[in-house]
């Protein structure tokens, strides 16, 4: 399945992304893409005018996924109609009954705890 999705190009401090289009078991950091479609530089107040629109529909209409970052950047600068997408995972619930074992076992003070009863052996003569 292909993917649009943002690929690192910046130097350390200095982030800027490239927009490509690439299969989606690449990784990001691969280096391997059909097409770049367009730049994002995030430490400047960009202009949606980096980005080729026309492919991106394009290539969406040919099937291809958007990241959910980039869906959501198109959805800000309303290319596209849509609601954003949530990116954060899921709460999990607080398992209760692993959490009274921990509290239990915090609750033993060392007087509780006995030593092991030590009996003298007899003496050998």
């Amino acid at each position: 399945m292909l993917m649009i999705r943002l690929q690192r190009v910046g130097r350390v401090h200095e982030p800027v992304f490239r927009v490509v289009i690439t299969d989606s078991k690449n990784g990001p950091k691969s280096g391997k893409f059909l097409e770049i479609v367009g730049s994002y530089d995030t430490r400047k107040d960009n202009d949606i005018k980096q980005l080729d629109v026309d492919r991106i529909k394009y290539w969406m209409s040919k099937g291809a996924k958007l990241s959910d970052t980039l869906h959501n950047y198109l959805v800000h600068k309303k290319v596209l109609s849509e609601k954003k997408v949530n990116k954060l995972p899921l709460k999990k619930p607080i398992k209760k009954e692993a959490s009274a074992e921990v509290k239990a076992e915090a609750k033993v003070t060392p007087a509780e705890v006995k030593a092991p009863e030590v009996t003298e052996a007899p003496s050998v003569a």
